[in-house]
């Protein structure tokens, strides 16, 4: 029973991944004009650039995905490129490679985004269950309101609030970037003190901005457990309050939070892309902006498959361990 579910899962998976690449194959070249040559006209035009190199770039791209082919023939390579996880050039800074372009922003914003969510949901998850338990002090309630409050307002604007408080105002933070200028990237204590340095604000105003959201729903989830009976039958035992709320209640409103953790945890790869922009911070969602300035059609493209396959993937996980970690949710078939 549970191998057909597998099965029918991982069917669904590789569809959506299917249908992803084809999507992500078509709209670019149903598009008007060729995206090759309007990156040499517009790299032309500034001056910029050796025109042999550009030349031999466009040779290189009409010759790997076959540009000059039916739009079939164009397809098929393009399967091709994916399955062998060659996606081609960059068109901005040629001759560097989408791949290349991809790794190396891809760490950051791990990084930065794993780091937050987990702060977020740890704190988060904390103080809704306070807020929502009768027996916990008022403070936790009126602190939760303001955290409440600043869930309505978007990362962004708090980061741009911060910006402005501890770089302008007091400088005590630097105003962007991912290390210290000129400082190279190694394996020592240097550059994890300047990484962190240069993350606080941007870590700052993520967690800011999501502590109240998993609040909101860890509030919700405690309400609705506390009539069950199992929490009925620990208070008529004459359990202490606080064993009751971490051993019976909290492990109870948990699951629908664990759910969301794990869906935020797919959705890291694709950056904060405003905090990322305002802060200078060189992630996935920086690189993507500054594909999108450029016109830097197979970075954009290859980051947006990157994305896709992600969350396809992620979600198939959690469909095969939601049913072992919730034993109300049953596999077998109806009639």
């Amino acid at each position: 029973m549970y191998l057909d579910y597998i099965a029918r899962r991982f069917g669904v998976m590789l569809l959506v991944i299917f249908l992803a690449v084809s999507i992500n194959f078509l709209i670019p070249r149903l598009m008007p004009g060729d995206p090759v040559e309007a990156q040499l006209m517009q790299l032309l035009s500034q001056g910029g650039g050796n025109l042999g190199d550009i030349a031999a770039m466009v040779d290189s791209y009409r010759a790997r995905f076959g540009l000059d082919q039916p739009l079939w023939r164009q397809y098929f390579a393009y399967w091709e490129s994916v399955l062998t996880f060659d996606l081609g050039f960059s068109l901005a800074n040629y001759p560097e490679r989408v791949a290349s372009a991809i790794s190396g922003a891809l760490p950051w914003t791990l990084g930065l985004l794993g780091t937050a969510t987990l702060i977020s949901f740890v704190f988060g998850t904390l103080l809704g269950g306070l807020m929502g338990w009768p027996q916990a002090r008022r403070a936790w309630r009126i602190f939760g309101s303001g955290v409440l409050l600043l869930s309505s307002i978007p990362y962004f604007l708090i980061g741009m609030v911060l910006l402005y408080l501890f770089v302008i105002v007091w400088p005590v933070f630097p105003a962007g970037g991912g290390l210290p200028f000129g400082q190279t990237p190694g394996l020592n204590w240097q550059t994890v003190q300047g990484i962190a340095w240069h993350a606080a604000l941007p870590l700052a105003s993520i967690v800011l901005a999501e502590t109240g959201a998993w609040a909101i729903g860890m509030r919700g989830m405690i309400v609705s457990v506390l009539g069950e009976d199992h929490i009925t039958l620990a208070e008529a035992k004459g359990l202490r309050p606080g064993r009751i709320f971490n051993r019976y209640a909290m492990r109870s409103a948990m699951l629908p939070q664990v759910t969301r953790l794990a869906l935020a945890m797919a959705h890291i790869v694709s950056g904060a892309i405003l905090v990322e922009v305002i802060f200078s911070y060189p992630g996935v969602g920086f690189r993507l902006f500054q594909a999108i300035q450029a016109k830097d059609f197979f970075v954009i493209q290859g980051i947006v498959l990157m994305l896709t396959v992600t969350l396809a993937v992620a979600t198939f996980i959690l469909d095969l361990i939601y049913p072992l970690i919730d034993p109300r949710i049953t596999l077998r078939r109806k009639g």
